[in-house]
């Protein structure tokens, strides 16, 4: 059986990755790909445990680098549970976050720099995305959409570490330009999806897939 395709999503809090994600799970399960969904942190019983420490607002405490590791052993953990045998299966797998978010919310956002890449080398073990689409919009273009809903520790971080973040993205991208597709995330739900779907068709695995 043929390795399957790792597709990640990326971008601040309230970018709209959540809405694409669910439109792309169905748009390749009605074209009869096999599909599996994942997030991050979570994704396992161990990821979803650390979830929950990472994001209660009440860990308000919580060091920085505590906060880095936590977020690289749920990788690891889903990366040996779920991740790699889903790919060897065959599977699509979509993910809500990977190690980009990391990167651009621990060693742009925090400020902790390379050494949360050196850390998620090892937590990945050499498995990263075939395709991440970055959804680009500034924090202020967020808050509206953010609004009335209950904010994580991470949500609830300064208006600062929120634009650091936003450029990290930008800077990761750069450094990407062969994985990291970059998407306008002020565009409609439609326009958005429309262009993911275009760049997808682009791989001989998504070939002949249409709007």
């Amino acid at each position: 059986m043929n390795r399957g395709c790792f597709i990640t999503f990326e971008g601040i809090d309230g970018s709209g990755k959540s809405t694409q994600i669910n439109l792309l799970e169905k748009k390749l399960r009605d074209s009869g790909y096999d599909v599996l969904l994942s997030r991050e942190p979570g994704g396992t019983d161990i990821g979803e445990k650390i979830r929950e420490l990472i994001l209660d607002p009440a860990n308000d405490e919580m060091d920085q680098l505590t906060e880095a590791y936590l977020y690289a052993s749920s990788r690891a953990q889903l990366v040996k549970q779920v991740i790699i045998p889903a790919l060897d299966d065959g599977k699509v797998v979509i993910c809500d976050r990977f190690v980009d978010s990391s990167i651009a919310y621990q060693g742009y956002g925090r400020q902790m720099g390379e050494i949360i890449e050196q850390l998620n080398r090892f937590a990945v073990d050499g498995c990263l995305p075939d395709i991440t689409f970055l959804l680009r919009i500034e924090p202020k273009g967020t808050k509206s959409r953010m609004a009335g809903r209950e904010l994580d520790r991470i949500e609830l971080a300064s208006e600062n570490f929120h634009y650091r973040t936003f450029k990290g993205y930008d800077e990761i991208a750069t450094k990407n330009p062969g994985r990291i597709t970059v998407i306008d995330g002020r565009n409609s739900v439609d326009e958005i999806h429309e262009a993911i779907i275009a760049k997808l068709a682009e791989f001989d695995i998504f070939k002949g897939l249409q709007v």
